[in-house]
This record gives C-alpha cells, structure tokens and sequence, in this order.
C-alpha cells in the first residue's frame, strides 16, 4: 500500500506544471485570440494554449514518424 501511494505522488509530481513559458503577441494576434475566446467561449486561456501547442507539436510529430515504406 506503501509503495502504490509513492508510485501515486511520484506521478503526480511529474505532471505539475514548474516551467513557465511567455511569448508576445502583436495586436493583431492578440485580436484574433481576444475573439475567438468570446466566439467559442474559452475561459481559461492558459489551458487553451497549452492544449494548442501540444496539439500541433504531436501532430508534427505523428507526420514526422519513420515509416519502413
């Protein structure tokens, strides 16, 4: 039981988020954002962006897999 709840913790303590990451938009980009978070209501835009880069990232990945033919 012991070990099943350091297994847990351990786990859990990899998935925290510890890195920030910043990045600047024009006003242009900023629009955009600003009003497709009011069109689809998105509420938390950290989320939004996390979930949109990683989105991409692992396509690029997913396209870029060697293949034997």
């Amino acid at each position: 039981m012991k070990k099943q709840i350091e297994e847990i913790n351990t786990r859990n303590n990899n998935l925290k988020r510890k890195h920030l990451v910043s990045f600047l938009l024009n006003d242009y980009e900023k629009q955009a954002v600003e009003r497709y978070c009011k069109k689809y209501r998105v509420k938390n835009k950290s989320k939004f962006f996390r979930e949109t880069a990683i989105t991409v990232i692992l396509k690029k990945f997913n396209e870029d897999y060697p293949t034997l033919f």
